[in-house]
């Protein structure tokens, strides 16, 4: 099971040896855009089993509706810095209060197809409220869950998938758990924290599992 000190040790580690570009799902060469700010919480909860926190979205929201995401958002001019805008996004999103939330390292920033460039903020829980205290924000948030840290770090789970998307075919990443399906800039997101942690601990790195054509 992997602690609190561990994950801090390899997300340093990580960080001080470069780490790794990690161009998101824009396409290569990137475009000439200004890409507006935003940050996200990989939040591990101190569990008997650490797992990781999630929010699926409401289903009338005009972006990225009813999709699996962690909690976060645009940069807002007032925030200090990446982790200011994680840690209030969370809170906001989740009723989870930043104060109980210690920020312990971070991964590449991640870049969307819509104009964003994410930086995912990892954050350590050590009393992890029990799930029904979470107080979403109702008119963003349909549900906040929590993930097994060890499904997500196992790459085993995690799969490349293609599909049809608007006229051409699209290859995304995937993480389906439970009836869940967790796809697109987060499980990208997953995939550079499974990355970051192996890499790490100095295991060999394996790279998602091609799904068949339009499985989902």
């Amino acid at each position: 099971m992997l602690t609190r000190n561990e994950l801090a040790r390899m997300l340093a580690a990580e960080a001080a040896a470069g780490g790794f570009s990690d161009d998101g799902d824009l396409p290569h060469p990137r475009p000439a855009v200004e890409l507006t700010p935003a940050a996200v919480l990989i939040g591990v909860l101190n569990r008997a089993e650490p797992t990781v926190l999630f929010t699926q979205r409401t289903a009338h929201l005009n972006d990225h509706a009813g999709q699996i995401s962690f909690p976060g958002g645009r940069r807002d001019p007032g925030d200090r810095d990446a982790a200011h805008t994680a840690l209030r996004e969370t809170e906001e999103e989740t009723g989870l209060a930043a104060h109980r939330i210690e920020v312990i390292g971070r991964i590449p920033d991640y870049t969307t197809g819509t104009g964003f460039l994410v930086t995912p903020v990892v954050g350590w829980v050590e009393t992890p409220p029990a799930p029904s205290e979470y107080s979403h924000d109702a008119f963003e948030v349909a549900e906040v869950f929590e993930v097994p840290l060890a499904f997500l770090l196992d790459p085993t789970n995690h799969r490349r998938e293609t599909a049809m998307f608007k006229g051409r075919m699209r290859s995304y990443h995937a993480v389906p758990w439970q009836g869940r399906y967790i796809w697109g800039a987060t499980a990208g997101m997953l995939l550079s924290f499974y990355r970051a942690v192996t890499g790490a601990a100095g295991r060999s790195v394996e790279v998602p599992v091609a799904a068949p054509l339009d499985s989902g």
